[in-house]
Formats: C-alpha cells, structure tokens, sequence
C-alpha cells in the first residue's frame, strides 16, 4: 500500500516559456512556498545579486539566462512535487525537447505585455505532441500588459490550445488591485509591498456582495463582475479528465517576482495535475505501480561539482522502486551496475537516496557508461523510445588551440557531447572533428567549458554543410550504395554513435542526391 501511496502524491512537471518569461524566477517563488528555501536571490540586468537557485553553471550567472536543465525536489502539502526548469533560450531546445520525454505535465509561462512568443510555441507543439497536460501561467501583471480576454484568445490561437481561466486579473499594471480566483473562489489583494511575502486572501463566494465593492472599489468590482460573466459564457467549464487528457488548459494570472497568484496556481496544480503516467516503450506499454523498476536517462551533466570532475545521469524512474545497492541491467551493454550514492537533487545540492519512486529523478554517478536514452531495468529488455537527435542548425570545424593539452581537450568535448550540449561529426576522409549545435550561444558555452573545466582551449572554422542526415540503406554491398560512398566520400562522417552521416552543403544537392540514389534514406532525426 506504501507503494501506491508514494506514487500518487508524485508530481513532476517542468516549466517551459520564452527567455525572459520569468520561469527561473516562478521556479524559485514556488520552492519559496514548498518551503525549500527562505529568501530568493533575484536575477537583476545579469548582475547576480545571489544567483537563482536553479542556475549554477557559472555562464548562466554572468549571463542570467538557464543553460541546463536542472532539477529540484521538495515536499508540499504531503505531495512530493519534481520541478524541471529548462532553458527557454532557443539555442538550448534540444535540451528542453529531452526534458520534456520526463515529465508528466508542464507549466506554461507567458509574459503579459508580449503575449505568445515564438519559442512557447515550438515547445508547445512538443506537449501536444505527446499528450502532456498544460496549465498555463500569465506573468507579470504588475506592469502594462495586454488585455485578459486578448491574451486568452492568442493561447488560443497561437498555441491552438482551448483554455479555460480559473483565476482572472482585476485590474493590470498601475491599476493592478489583485486577482479573483475562480477555482477557490476568493479574491487575493494586491500591496505591492516587496517586503511581504504573501497576500491577504480573503474568501468571497457572491460576486454580488457589497464587500467587494468596498475591497476593491465599485468602477474595478463592476468591471471584473462583467467580465467574469463574459468569460464564463465564453470559455468552457474546468473539467479535470479533459486537462489530463490535453484537451483543455486552465490558465492562472498572476506575477511571480511579487510572489502574486503562485500559491493559487501551487495549490491548483497539486490537485489537479495527474500522478506518474505509463510510459510506451518498443517492447510495450509500463505502468508506474509495476513491482519490478526501470527507468531512462534523459540527461547528462558533466562537472556538477568542479572538485571532482564527476558526471551525473539523471534517470526518471517510470515504474517500480529504486534501490541503492541494488543491481540493475544497463540494456544497451547488457550488464549489471550497481549504484552505491544515488542522488535526489535540489538544484546543486544533492543527497544520498536509499530508495526513490515512479515519477521521481535519480542521479547516478557515471563513469562513461550512459548515453541520453539508455534503459535500466531489472533483467527485462526494454528500450523507452522518444529521445531524438535532430539535425543541427549549425556547423563548424573544432580546432585545438593548445597541442599540449589534446588528451585534455578530447576527453572535454567527449563528455560533453555525451551530455547532449551538441554533436560531434567525425569526417571519413581526415577524421576532422565538426561540432553541430541548434544555436550559435552554444560554441559560446562549450568554448567557455572546455577552458573552464577541462583546461582546454579550442577555435572554431566556419564549415558549409546546411543539413547533418543519417544514412539508412539495406544493402551495404549494393553498387549503388558504393557508388554514393565513393561520390560523396568528402561529405560522410560518423556521430557519436558510429552511426553513418550525410553532411549536405545545400538543401539542392540534398534533393538531387535522393533522387539519384533512391535506395538510400536519409533521416533529419537519428531515431529512425
């Protein structure tokens, strides 16, 4: 029964948005209410004040921007609540898109004075994608932003979501008075004094009554009833199976560096959002309350702790009890590992585990055994699917700067590429190494780390190549496929993997190759 149990007051869900929606500083104020930590650090015009806590790679400090997932733990009204903060940035997505494999729903967060941007939309289309619950948060109400109705109709829109509001804004910006929430039905005031941490809550359950006239004032209590009537006519009632199904996404308002409206949306999302979900894999579908533990690593940091140099694969648990000391089988080596520190984790402050549950994530300690996919079971062979490389958008030859330290800097670009931070490319012809990222920032960070970290030193060289496309063929001896070898030999190379690349330099003699040898495939993801 104790099993059951642990898994349903699971919740674990990452927060996704544009860069400078506010998600690091929403991450911080819900662990503030979780009650994990005491005071937050702001993140103010990249001077750190303090640092927020989910940041801790020193680029992300100087920069105030999220560069790696992190992932935090704490207990809040007997639930055990798992948040994954991903980078918004766009140059990270690939990250955020493996992040997302882990969680059982997500938080939206959207600025209130730009509305729905551009990378929200992509990492949405991901969510809906898979069927992950969305509660969207709207942010920022103590400044001018645009209209309730005219952001819900953009979610709408934009994101093709249907959404119904379960708290509603009285009031933005100079004339923000507070918010009334639909769900608890109360009305939370608004100070604006930074110094409490949270507002006064008083219950209201008739709109009609003369205390809200006299909280409020009449012109904001007659405008709010009007509009409450309006959105309630409009918008479709909240009803929990169709959240949990995708089909519909409750929206809350408030401002997260006031700590205003985050409790509402905490004490919501704890009780609506759903437990541990089944995860497919290639063989079948796993239910979280299965006895026997598997689970997938869906991340690899490099260098959590300087001093040490340790590597740390973060694995969901997706069913069964996780146990310290106990041995596992790697499926893809087919052997047994046994783990004797397993890690639970608040941001970079780590414990030692003894058991953890569906739902929760585990750090192992790894010496170079894991690859971002890998299944541990307890003797089933079973492969978690849903965790591609893409093509990346940019190309560049890697060039060591400092010949003295080659051991160095091929040990630093092997663990990181193992960590997903980019690709590395090995040409047939010279084995020249390229690296592939989706955005440019990350040369930046990778250059940053290696010199850091490692005590290595790299440039770069601009290389042509528009697409990196995997090679699939079933015939390797066929004189087709030979012929291709011996055409394009300067244009093949080998991920990490060993796995056959086809490095295009335009997307016309992509075509023209398909068309010339048509018994060859070609994949833009290495999942194929």
């Amino acid at each position: 029964m104790k099993f059951i149990e642990e898994i349903s007051r699971r919740r674990t869900f990452g927060i996704i948005s544009h860069p400078d929606a506010g998600k690091t500083t929403l991450t911080e104020k819900l662990l503030l209410f979780g009650g994990a930590i005491q005071e937050a650090g702001a993140v103010k015009s990249n001077k750190i004040k303090k640092g927020a806590t989910s940041d801790f790679m020193e680029i992300e400090r100087q920069r105030g921007i999220s560069v790696a997932t992190s992932v935090l733990g704490f207990d809040y009204k007997n639930n055990k609540i798992n948040i994954l903060d991903t980078p918004g940035h766009k140059d990270f997505a690939e990250d955020t898109y493996r992040t997302l494999t882990a969680v059982d729903s997500v938080i939206v967060v959207i600025d209130v004075a730009k509305g729905v941007e551009e990378q929200t939309e992509k990492l949405v289309e991901v969510c809906r994608m898979r069927n992950i619950p969305m509660l969207v948060f709207i942010n920022k109400l103590d400044r001018e932003g645009k209209d309730a109705f005219e952001l819900l109709d953009e979610i709408e829109q934009k994101l093709n979501l249907k959404v119904t509001p379960l708290s509603y804004p009285i009031g933005m910006g100079y004339d923000f008075k507070g918010i009334y929430n639909i769900y608890e039905q109360n009305v939370n005031l608004f100070t604006g004094d930074p110094k409490k941490d949270i507002e006064d809550t008083i219950e209201v359950k008739d709109l009609n009554t003369d205390q809200i006239d006299q909280l409020i004032g009449s012109d904001s209590a007659n405008q709010l009833r009007e509009e409450l009537e309006l959105a309630q006519g409009v918008y479709p009632e909240f009803n929990q199976d169709d959240y949990v199904k995708g089909k519909l996404q409750p929206v809350f308002f408030g401002s997260a560096l006031h700590n205003f409206g985050v409790r509402e949306l905490l004490d919501c999302f704890v009780d609506i959002a759903p437990p541990p979900r089944p995860k497919s894999s290639e063989e079948r579908e796993i239910k979280p309350t299965e006895d026997k533990f598997t689970g997938f690593v869906f991340k690899i940091h490099a260098n959590m702790d300087p001093k040490h140099r340790d590597r740390l694969a973060f694995v969901k648990i997706v069913s069964g009890k996780f146990e310290r000391n106990k041995p596992y089988l790697h499926v893809r080596l087919g052997k047994n590992l046994k783990f004797s520190s397993p890690n639970a984790f608040f941001a970079e402050k780590k414990a030692i585990v003894d058991e953890m549950f569906p739902g929760d994530i585990v750090g192992l300690h790894d010496t170079g055994n894991f690859k971002i996919g890998d299944t541990l079971t307890e003797g089933e062979q079973i492969h978690y699917k849903g965790i591609p490389s893409f093509s990346p958008e940019h190309f560049r030859y890697i060039n060591n700067a400092d010949p003295m330290k080659s051991k160095q800097l091929n040990k630093g670009i092997e663990q990181l590429m193992d960590e997903g931070v980019a690709q590395l490319f090995t040409l047939e012809m010279n084995n020249r190494k390229i690296i592939g990222t989706v955005g440019a920032l990350q040369y930046e960070v990778i250059q940053y780390r290696l010199e850091h970290e490692y005590g290595a030193k790299c440039s770069y060289e601009n290389i042509n190549v528009h697409k990196a496309c995997w090679v699939e063929v079933d015939d390797e001896k066929s004189e087709e496929f030979q012929e291709f070898k011996r055409v394009k030999s300067k244009y093949l190379a080998h991920d990490k993997q060993g796995q056959l690349v086809f490095l295009a330099d335009s997307a016309f003699s992509l075509q023209m190759t398909e068309q010339k040898y048509p018994s060859i495939k070609f994949h833009i993801t290495s999942e194929f």
